[in-house]
């Protein structure tokens, strides 16, 4: 009878083992996946926050990289690497005090031993970080060149260049190889290091253990116990120093992320101003402005610069190229600030106006037209979501596309 009733135990608790172990894996996956998406949404929108010339100083491509490759590497690393560090860590605490349960001096022994044996990780692990962010960089840098070359496809045909822009991008990738392996030979050279110092602890250990039987220390089956408990806890040593270097290799591949979401944006805040009306008159005002941020003449594209554009007329920029015209339009919506001078908007400063509201009121048909690899609809009502069918259409014929539209498929 109290076997059935243990038998049947045992059945409950595997059964009860195999559903939390279901349920435990399942939670953890969900949540590392919320937490990398979460992430990559905040980076992303981090990135979306900054100043124009933010993305005039930083390729495309390397953005890119950093906000799907580089947050990707560091999930994953954290998740699955960080777990097991906390897991392994635990358990050489545990193991440690049952050693000390069974003989101190011999587990005196044993902690002599570890600042030895933790200095590798530490300085591999170190290494790692230095390496791991060089690595990124170096794919940010490969990942730039196939970005330009695709989004400039026609340009690369025109000139007979696929051969040099794909040499470009090997090279990319040779320096990426280069540098994973230095990472390989610093992971092999850790791991054997590893293997040798915990060999030689357990081999002074035993030696050490057999001295302490002979001197009646210490019975042989505490010593046979003893040994049982440090084959584990040597595992989990080793555990921990395979895994701590490749939470540091996370790190520093994690370092430009959370650089992008700290950065503030370096453009001054959003006004209140939002009247219900608004004319349109413009002023600049001895404006001077320098891409470069410089104050310099010869850094300067605009000097000094006033012009006035009144409500209801049609006013033009003439000017040779590069001398400043497309500059006026870029401050007048508010990508960049003069360094000097000001801009009046209905006799208010520019910088007094909301932005949102200061894009609602500006249209702006640029010289290259851009379409976002989305629907019709969505390219015509793009900040504009709302928008009706009726709406559309209109925006369609003023814009002369309406005809061409209806004859395109679906």
């Amino acid at each position: 009878m109290e076997g059935k009733v243990g038998k049947a135990l045992l059945k409950s608790l595997l059964c009860c083992s195999a559903v939390l172990e279901f349920v435990c894996d399942l939670m953890y996956n969900i949540t590392m996946s919320l937490i990398h998406t979460s992430v990559q949404a905040a980076v992303f929108q981090a990135v979306l926050k900054q100043e124009i010339a933010f993305f005039d100083a930083s390729p495309t491509g390397e953005l890119v990289s950093r906000i799907t490759t580089d947050t990707n590497d560091m999930s994953e690393a954290l998740s699955e690497k960080l777990s097991l560090l906390m897991w392994y860590s635990a358990r050489f605490g545990f193991l440690l005090y049952f050693m000390l349960s069974q003989s101190w001096q011999m587990t005196l022994l044993t902690c002599m031993g570890l600042p030895i044996i933790w200095v590798i990780p530490e300085l591999t692990g170190h290494f790692h970080q230095t390496i791991a962010a060089r690595v990124q960089e170096s794919l940010a840098k490969a990942n730039q060149v196939a970005t330009e070359t695709f989004s400039c496809m026609k340009t690369v045909r025109s000139f007979a260049n696929e051969d040099g822009e794909t040499e470009k991008y090997r090279r990319r990738l040779e320096d990426t190889y280069g540098l994973k392996k230095q990472e390989a030979v610093a992971y092999a050279a850790s791991t054997c290091a590893n293997s040798m110092t915990t060999l030689a602890l357990k081999v002074c250990i035993l030696y050490y253990g057999g001295t302490l039987v002979t001197m009646g220390t210490v019975s042989s089956g505490e010593l046979v116990s003893f040994v049982l408990y440090e084959l584990q806890f040597a595992s989990a040593v080793e555990a921990v120093m395979r895994y701590y270097p490749e939470v540091k290799k996370a790190i520093g591949a994690s370092e430009k992320i959370f650089e992008y979401l700290d950065r503030e944006p370096r453009a001054p805040p959003s006004g209140s101003l939002a009247p219900e009306h608004l004319t349109g008159h413009v002023q600049f005002r001895n404006v001077k402005f320098s891409y470069s941020g410089k104050t310099e003449e010869n850094s300067l594209v605009l000097k000094d610069v006033s012009l006035e554009v009144k409500p209801g007329r049609v006013t033009a920029l003439v000017g040779l190229n590069r001398s400043g015209k497309s500059t006026c339009v870029k401050l007048l919506e508010r990508f960049y600030q003069p360094q000097a001078g000001e801009i009046l908007l209905d006799g208010k400063p520019l910088h007094s106006y909301r932005d949102d509201y200061l894009h609602q009121q500006i249209a702006v048909v640029s010289q290259e037209c851009v379409l976002f690899a989305r629907s019709v609809r969505e390219n015509i009502t793009y900040g504009y979501e709302n928008a009706t069918d009726e709406e559309v259409y209109r925006a369609a014929r003023m814009a002369s596309a309406h005809g061409f539209i209806q004859e395109l498929a679906h």
